[in-house]
């Protein structure tokens, strides 16, 4: 009786103490610097997200951007879930729409994502906008024409400005960074011919890209 009445005490213990956990990781008051990251993580961690998204992993990219928003955003464990949760989702369901209408319907679920980063963010950005031009420059990104080659950079740094409250020109160079290693994966994965090699150069544009990012709001 008294070894199941210590169990039973320790059993209540630890979900007290789990619930106690869970409670001060999602409304303790917490306030982070957002412009202060590790570029190479951010840059590795970009570059296996996309290869997950093509992938159609949706477990693996969960993980990677639960990782991504503690690495970048420095949200606790239980918020970079949540988040990451929407992200991932708002992701898959922008893969498989075919029209500004049905990509609209991501919306809802980017706005949550950028409203748990900004709830942790000591930059006053606006939720609503950041999620607007997230959406938005995945829709360039896929519609994007050859006519038009400067319109995905700016559409990326749009974003960026917002989030970090800096001016648009001033992040040109990552932009034009990231977009250019997304035409080298684009170009790749069309003929066919996407290798491990490639992967490597799309990373390494990936960390010149975040290093500017970092300059750039720092």
């Amino acid at each position: 009786m008294q070894r199941r009445s210590l169990t039973r005490w320790l059993a209540g213990a630890v979900i007290a103490f789990g619930l106690l956990w869970a409670g001060i990781d999602l409304w303790a008051p917490r306030s982070t610097d957002i412009r202060s990251f590790d570029p190479d993580e951010v840059a590795r961690l970009d570059a296996a997200m996309w290869r997950s998204y093509y992938d159609r992993q949706r477990l693996r990219l969960f993980g990677q951007l639960a990782e991504l928003l503690r690495n970048q955003y420095h949200l606790t464990p239980l918020k970079s879930h949540l988040a990451a949760y929407d992200a991932a989702k708002a992701a898959f369901m922008f893969k498989g729409g075919s029209s500004r209408v049905e990509y609209a319907r991501a919306l809802p679920n980017l706005v949550r994502f950028y409203a748990a980063i900004r709830r942790g963010s000591n930059v006053p950005f606006d939720v609503d906008r950041a999620a607007r031009l997230e959406l938005e420059w995945w829709i360039v990104h896929r519609e994007r024409s050859p006519q038009a080659p400067d319109n995905l950079a700016r559409a990326l740094a749009e974003l960026q400005a917002e989030i970090y409250r800096v001016p648009v020109e001033q992040l040109a160079e990552h932009a034009r960074l990231r977009a250019e290693a997304m035409t080298i994966r684009d170009e790749k994965a069309l003929s066919g011919d996407l290798a491990e090699e490639d992967w490597k150069q799309i990373e390494e544009g990936l960390l010149a890209s975040w290093k500017a990012l970092s300059r750039a709001v720092n």
